[in-house]
């Protein structure tokens, strides 16, 4: 079992697919990386005894305060017991959150009682993903150019947690009354940046967002990130910007290496793939994939959340089984890009948008025991937390990073269950990727 300070980062992932951000980046840069899909039994823990980092990957993006009180605490405990130097929270490089639905601000109030500590920096900005904040205000490229988030096309209309609020602190001061203090882009780089930060946190409780919208600053957050670990405590919060900050400081400091080198695992003959996203970059994908080679379902959505859901998914199943049958990889929907969105009827289900990633998840599981798949995609972030659950896996490494679209790189699944152990299973966010990225997948291949 590893032991306690033998860790560099411990994190929990606030829905599954930016989990896997994490681990990606991580196992990318030579860092040996597992990502639980709960808090492991001992018999799973054992497996990874040597590894670097650990994370779980949650779900708190799509839940309520309420919920979190409940649930995140323990998983912090659990993370706090492994004595990682630092222990991230991470969040949505997009930052979309509510008071109501993943409220980043409660995680924080969560973090600070667990590890009692004053002062929790934040770190959201991530050039590699094409993540920009400066001075507090977030931007983020969508098709080739950048945008405010207030004016993103996908982000500002997000179904359930529509970022109306460009400046972050502003938005984050909705979700919690711990002062939101800001560490601008000139902060960052001043030469006495050290005693300014200092004197933006003496006070009995803050939270510190650090800029970052270049490499230079990313390395900055990231010497500060160590540098308030060790003053402040080891909770932080963020995006991957948070992995990627610290990896240039670590490897300045001669902490890590070079970038791991990662074979491709080449093609399988069939795959099978689960949506339930309604973005248009999975719309497009989808699109793209039907015109190399793919078979297609379309699923009413409503369907699979009311009493009668067992009906649909064995038809579903079967339907899935006659194109695999045929030797074709297939894609199972529930909407076909924004205009197909049936959220608002979704939402009047109590615990719909769980039941339907649950739903999907079944779904792909009958597949992928009935056909004996190697390779599966679950696209949606939200989706694929509540999917993956259903597939019996307890854990992840990185099989295949996808660093032209970061954040969804092919894994390699773990546990018990022997229809998915061993499964390479990719987990796609719904506005990440490239109009190609299920043939990628198919094919087993970088780019």
């Amino acid at each position: 079992m590893t032991a306690m300070g033998d860790l560099l980062l411990s994190f929990y992932g606030d829905d599954f697919t930016g989990s896997t951000d994490v681990m990606e980046a991580l196992a990318s840069s030579g860092i040996s990386t597992v990502l639980f899909l709960g808090i492991p039994s001992s018999e799973i823990l054992d497996r990874f005894g040597d590894f670097r980092a650990m994370g779980i990957a949650g779900t708190s993006r799509s839940e309520t305060p309420s919920w979190m009180q409940l649930n995140l605490g323990q998983a912090f405990e659990w993370l706090k017991s492994r004595g990682a130097g630092i222990c991230h929270y991470k969040v949505c490089s997009t930052f979309d959150s509510s008071p109501d639905v993943g409220s980043i601000g409660k995680a924080i109030e969560i973090g600070c009682s667990t590890f009692t500590q004053a002062t929790v920096p934040i770190v959201v900005g991530a050039p590699q993903l094409k993540r920009y904040t400066a001075f507090g205000n977030l931007f983020a490229a969508y098709q080739g150019e950048t945008y405010r988030i207030d004016r993103h096309p996908v982000m500002s209309r997000h179904p359930v947690t529509p970022m109306d609020e460009a400046d972050l602190t502003r938005h984050l001061a909705k979700q919690t009354d711990i002062p939101v203090v800001l560490a601008d882009l000139a902060t960052v780089a001043a030469t006495d940046a050290d005693s300014r930060i200092d004197r933006l946190i003496d006070r009995p409780q803050s939270i510190l967002m650090i800029d970052v919208d270049s490499a230079e600053s990313q390395l900055r957050a990231g010497r500060q990130l160590i540098r308030l670990a060790k003053v402040a405590g080891p909770f932080v919060v963020g995006s991957s910007g948070v992995e990627y900050a610290l990896l240039g400081a670590l490897r300045e400091r001669k902490v890590v290496g070079d970038e791991a080198t990662f074979p491709e695992p080449g093609a399988v003959d069939r795959l099978a793939v689960v949506s339930g996203s309604v973005s248009p970059t999975t719309e497009r994908q989808i699109r793209h994939a039907v015109a190399n080679g793919f078979g297609t379902i379309a699923l009413d959505p409503l369907s699979l959340v009311d009493d009668d859901s067992e009906q649909s998914i064995e038809a579903a199943v079967a339907a899935a089984l006659e194109t695999l049958k045929a030797g074709r990889s297939v894609i199972l929907y529930t909407a076909l890009g924004p205009a197909a969105d049936r959220g608002a009827d979704i939402d009047r289900v109590a615990g719909a948008r769980h039941k339907l990633g649950a739903a999907l998840g079944t779904i792909l599981r009958r597949l992928v025991a009935a056909e004996g798949l190697t390779r599966a995609v679950i696209a949606g972030g939200d989706t694929s937390s509540h999917a993956l659950k259903q597939l019996r896996v307890e854990a992840l490494t990185t099989l295949l990073p996808l660093l032209q679209t970061p954040g969804s790189p092919l894994c390699l699944a773990h546990g018990n269950y022997e229809p998915t152990n061993g499964l390479q299973i990719a987990l796609k966010g719904g506005q990440i990727g490239s109009d190609d990225y299920f043939s990628q997948i198919r094919d087993g291949r970088r780019a």
